[in-house]
């Protein structure tokens, strides 16, 4: 998951990185600013919320988001590398006012059918995450990021979420041009100059500058284009930012509105501390830290004039082969690519085909094995999906010691270990050990062990005595 620290560290990085002046002159003509409000509201510390996957579900006690059913609030900020349920994918550590993608999704309608959905820019996949959680397991999600460091991120967190239905891309999103009308919700979470990090990201306030907001409108504006052509009519185009830039914000508004796209309002409420900012009839949604718990975010949900394409006649190609750790009754349709298997819904296999011939789809599904010598052995992201067959045996249930154990590449000590076992902690599936009699070795990813050798900050709340 993404980095975090202490409370108390990122306040005094902030003490460190005083706000540009060019931005505190700007802030007078954003809607809802409220200068010094929310320059005070910059220097305190943030709130803590997590978002719980509903695959994955375990007790907690927490204040929930007001604008997303899974949202959490907690009440400090814990040391979450050192909890085993943040590996498994029991939850995501995301900002509470991002969160806010729940409404536009609800508006859109693509709750209610199977949907063909694009998160453009996607690390390190909380959107993405989120999707997957509010669209109907028939629906495929596409998770694009050109970055490769950032797109291993977002392939990592989409994998340990579970949710068998979504596909890796790597593309710089001139690649839509061959993608014409085929998605039916896509997610524009731009790269932006940031402003709505200031509280939380002290190198967000150090490179920011009137240069950088021209610069990111600019990227900005191409990619609008560029997701838009590829909406298909009838389709929804969610557009978000953690800035309040006007070049970044309203003026990607006015250009969709100038597109052609149809303003969809959300069902936000007054309680909720979302400013309105209404232009040329539509209306955009901003949030201020010192008007809600949350940090700063801009978003505006569009249709595009015209009718959904009909999906209710989606070819199924059946396959009989997936390995025995997979769940032999889902219906997938198995891709092999450098010594990997992925398994894909094979609903979507045609989607996904045509996709491929423009994306750089680099995960065409989740992977379910990789080629160990002449055979097969299970892959890291199946023991962490919904797509693994419920009565693996045999099962390693590990205690919070043995957990964070296992989490930083330790073997576990047997008596006669032999197989390949499925670790779990708390019921929820965490990875692979494979039997070498007196221990069981390690088969937990290199790059996703922890590094933490002690807590910088409180365990989780949830966490076991």
């Amino acid at each position: 998951m993404a980095h975090h620290g202490t409370g108390k560290r990122r306040f005094a990085a902030r003490d460190e990185a005083p706000l540009h002046p060019a931005f505190l002159e700007r802030l007078t003509g954003m809607p809802g600013a409220e200068p010094e409000a929310l320059v005070k509201a910059l220097d305190a510390v943030p709130p803590v919320s997590i978002r719980l996957n509903p695959l994955k579900p375990f007790p907690i006690q927490a204040d929930q988001v007001p604008w997303c059913t899974q949202g959490r609030y907690l009440p400090e900020r814990p040391s979450f590398t050192l909890d085993p349920l943040l590996h498994a994918g029991a939850y995501y550590v995301q900002e509470a006012a991002s969160m806010l993608l729940e409404q536009a999704v609800l508006a859109s309608g693509a709750m209610q059918r199977d949907t063909l959905a694009l998160d453009l820019c996607g690390a390190p996949g909380g959107k993405t995450t989120h999707l997957l959680s509010l669209l109907t397991p028939g629906s495929l999600v596409i998770a694009n990021e050109v970055e490769p460091g950032r797109r291993r991120i977002l392939a990592e967190n989409c994998w340990k979420w579970g949710a068998p239905n979504v596909a890796i891309a790597g593309s710089d999103p001139a690649a839509l041009e061959d993608l014409s009308g085929i998605f039916d919700l896509i997610v524009v979470d731009a790269p932006c100059s940031g402003e709505g990090l200031f509280r939380r990201d002290p190198f967000a306030r150090r490179q920011w500058s009137p240069q950088l907001v021209q610069q990111c409108a600019a990227v900005q504006q191409r990619i609008v284009e560029q997701a838009w052509d590829a909406l298909a009519p009838g389709g929804t185009i969610i557009y978000s930012t953690c800035t309040w830039e006007l070049e970044e914000d309203e003026a990607r508004m006015a250009q969709l509105l100038a597109l052609g796209a149809e303003p969809l309002p959300l069902p936000i409420s007054a309680a909720w501390g979302v400013v309105l900012s209404e232009r040329d009839g539509a209306i955009a949604y901003r949030c201020y830290p010192h008007r809600l718990q949350g940090e700063g975010f801009f978003l505006f949900a569009a249709r595009k004039p015209g009718q959904l394409p009909s999906r209710d006649a989606r070819p199924v190609i059946h396959r009989t082969d997936p390995p025995p750790w997979i769940d032999q009754q889902a219906c997938l349709s198995l891709v092999e690519r450098a010594g990997i298997r992925y398994a894909r819904p094979a609903a979507w296999a045609a989607a996904l085909d045509r996709i491929a011939g423009a994306l750089a789809l680099e995960a065409p599904g989740i992977p379910v094995a990789e080629r160990k010598g002449d055979g097969w052995v299970p892959h890291a992201a199946a023991a962490l999906s919904a797509l693994r067959a419920a009565d693996h045996r045999p099962v390693l249930d590990l205690s919070l010691p043995e957990a964070l154990a296992y989490l930083r590449g330790a073997a576990l000590s047997a008596a006669d270990a032999q197989g390949t076992a499925l670790v779990r902690h708390r019921g929820l599936g965490l990875g692979w050990a494979q039997g070498a009699g007196r221990r069981w070795n390690n088969r937990w990813p290199s790059p996703w062990r922890i590094r933490m050798l002690a807590a910088g900050a409180p365990p989780v709340p949830w966490s076991e005595p």
